[in-house]
């Protein structure tokens, strides 16, 4: 079996630099938060990123951001009709006077597992969470996290709930997507299968990219996660074109510096199968430097970087 490593150099992800940090010292690539340079590209943030430090401080983080460069945002705050524990219009208003457009949404409803019970929970779920993205001005809801798949059963099922969360968007004038991480590449059997040796089964995203309607559901897909699930973003995007106008933009730390990630050539088969928009997000940082300076060279990196557009 070929080691992640191997793998990498297969998909020519891995940089000359190997997969260790780049050879720029992170402290001194840090000056400040808020000199980066005039933005000329749009280039949008997950607010996911930032942690206990937005939350602490949600307009005064807001206004970091913008100032960073950052021209739109995708959430991770929503929770009882509030966005980061205050009311929509506080918090549209705290947006607006941070000059940061709120472009997207990341949700989860409140279940795992989708049988057939439970679905109209899931769909009341989703009509009051659109309900209350329409109005604060959202183009993308999404769910980032995975339901129960373990059979091709249960894969049918969860296709069936996106869809109708699809429609229920779509009515609002919404697009709903779905966020991956790395366990959709693992692998479901159909339920007569389980058990028996020698049986593939089939890869849960490309079950979910099946099962569902192009016209109600997007893929917003997580580049870094699509790889460590020792799969090529490229062959997604080509295979399914059309079907990733939105991207998470994502490395082992800060982007660029890992060398595994060969983001020039994501871009470009990106831009060519109908990216619309992408957002950085941040995990996994280092010590010695807090998130929104993290953020900052994320940003400082894809705003000069002549194959981002």
């Amino acid at each position: 079996m070929e080691t992640k490593r191997e793998f990498l150099k297969k998909l020519g992800l891995l940089t000359v630099g190997g997969m260790v940090a780049g050879s720029v010292s992170q402290a001194k690539a840090v000056s400040s938060v808020t000199s980066s340079p005039a933005a000329k590209k749009k280039v949008g943030l997950q607010l996911y990123s930032l942690g206990r430090e937005l939350t602490q401080d949600v307009p005064g983080g807001l206004k970091k951001v913008a100032q960073i460069g950052y021209s739109t945002a995708e959430l991770a705050g929503y929770g009882g009709g509030k966005f980061y524990g205050a009311e929509l219009a506080e918090f549209k208003k705290m947006a607006a006077d941070a000059g940061l457009k709120v472009t997207g949404s990341h949700v989860n409803p409140p279940v795992r597992k989708y049988t057939a019970e439970n679905r109209g929970e899931i769909a009341d779920f989703w009509k009051k969470a659109v309900e209350d993205h329409a109005k604060l001005g959202v183009i993308t809801l999404v769910q980032p996290g995975q339901p129960s798949i373990e059979s091709n059963d249960d894969a049918k099922i969860v296709c069936e709930v996106f869809n109708q969360a699809g429609e229920i968007a779509k009515a609002a004038g919404i697009k709903w997507g779905y966020h991956n991480h790395s366990g959709e590449f693992q692998k479901a059997v159909k339920e007569e299968d389980k058990g028996r040796r020698g049986v593939q089964g089939d890869i849960i995203y490309d079950l979910l990219l099946n099962g569902t309607d192009p016209k109600l559901v997007f893929f917003e897909m997580d580049v870094y996660w699509t790889v460590m699930g020792q799969q090529d973003p490229l062959d997604y995007f080509e295979k399914y074109a059309g079907r990733f106008p939105v991207l998470h933009i994502k490395d082992r730390s800060i982007l660029g510096q890992s060398g595994m990630m060969n983001f020039e050539n994501i871009f470009k088969k990106a831009y060519e199968k109908g990216l619309d928009e992408f957002y950085v997000e941040l995990e996994g940082i280092r010590s010695g430097m807090t998130q929104f300076e993290g953020v900052k060279l994320c940003f400082d990196y894809l705003n000069k970087a002549p194959f981002v557009k």
